[in-house]
């Protein structure tokens, strides 16, 4: 087990979305929810995020038996995050969202925290904030939302500024002004930039070259929300465990590709939160084996 601890900061959300799985109302889900199930079938995680009294029983059955930490989620007297979607050709069409919780929430961070951190999304300005109080972690990780990052552009750059690694999808990378991967690390001075591309997979930069993953694309893609979250929370649980050396990244992002992987396998949380540590090393075996017949 590692001697340095995770901890993710995001949202925790109820979601309404549509897509060729069907219709769901007010479904758990959020960027912490996801990046927290997937971490914690690796490493114990510590979750920072704000929570309403109507979603606090949901977020308490889901977190039931991993090793999650909630000591720093705060119920709060206002209404949980909602976000609406619908989905098409594995894509969230973003139909808006409600996020007046933001408003009433002091987030709170562990004193000295040296750790590994990631900020997940949520309103910019405090994504912005949060980046801002994790700032003495030893690995600051952070991911984009195409709809904030066009709503807010100043604080989704200074998210970008400020973070260590950043994730990110195609569209979201054009809409930071990107256009070349590697100069866009070197001109954000980040150490590394994953890029998400679905079912193409995904691509990390980093100062020592590019290290590509394929998606398990042989296995049904039912709804693609969390997938990026699960993905980070997965790749970064990993790296950590096994000593955050740049020889274990390409390892990490296998690991990562598999918590994307049993995601994306049902609706909202049901399959990350239901996947047990067999599944998931049953799962990166088969990411490996798929990887070793692409290359």
């Amino acid at each position: 087990m590692p001697d340095k601890q995770l901890l993710v900061a995001g949202s925790i959300a109820l979601d309404t979305r549509d897509g060729p799985f069907g219709k769901v109302q007010e479904t758990l889900g959020g960027s912490a929810v996801y990046f927290a199930l997937a971490a914690s079938l690796i490493v114990p995680v510590k979750v920072i995020a704000p929570v309403g009294t109507d979603g606090a029983k949901r977020i308490a059955q889901a977190f039931s038996g991993r090793a999650i930490d909630i000591e720093l989620l705060q119920i709060l007297e206002a209404p949980t995050y909602r976000w609406r979607a619908h989905q098409e050709h594995g894509r969230n069409v973003d139909l808006g969202s409600s996020d007046n919780i933001y408003d009433s929430w002091t987030p709170s961070v562990p004193a000295g925290f040296d750790g590994w951190a990631f900020v997940g999304s949520m309103r910019p300005d405090r994504q912005a904030q949060l980046v801002e109080m994790l700032s003495g972690a030893e690995l600051l990780a952070a991911d984009a939302m195409l709809s904030y990052v066009q709503a807010r552009p100043p604080e989704a750059r200074d998210v970008l500024a400020k973070a260590g690694w950043y994730f990110c999808n195609r569209e979201e990378f054009t809409a930071l002004g990107g256009t070349n991967p590697e100069d866009f690390r070197r001109q954000w001075w980040l150490n590394g930039l994953v890029i998400k591309a679905g079912a193409l997979g995904l691509a990390a930069y980093t100062e020592y070259g590019v290290v590509g993953i394929p998606a398990l694309t042989d296995r049904p893609a039912v709804d693609t929300t969390g997938a990026g979250d699960a993905l980070a929370g997965g790749m970064l649980a990993r790296w950590l465990s096994t000593g955050g050396l740049n020889s274990g990244l390409q390892d990490a992002l296998a690991w990562g590709v598999a918590c994307a992987s049993i995601t994306i396998s049902a609706v909202g949380v049901k399959g990350i939160a239901k996947a047990t540590r067999k599944e998931l090393d049953e799962r990166v075996r088969e990411v490996e084996d798929w990887q070793r017949r692409k290359s």
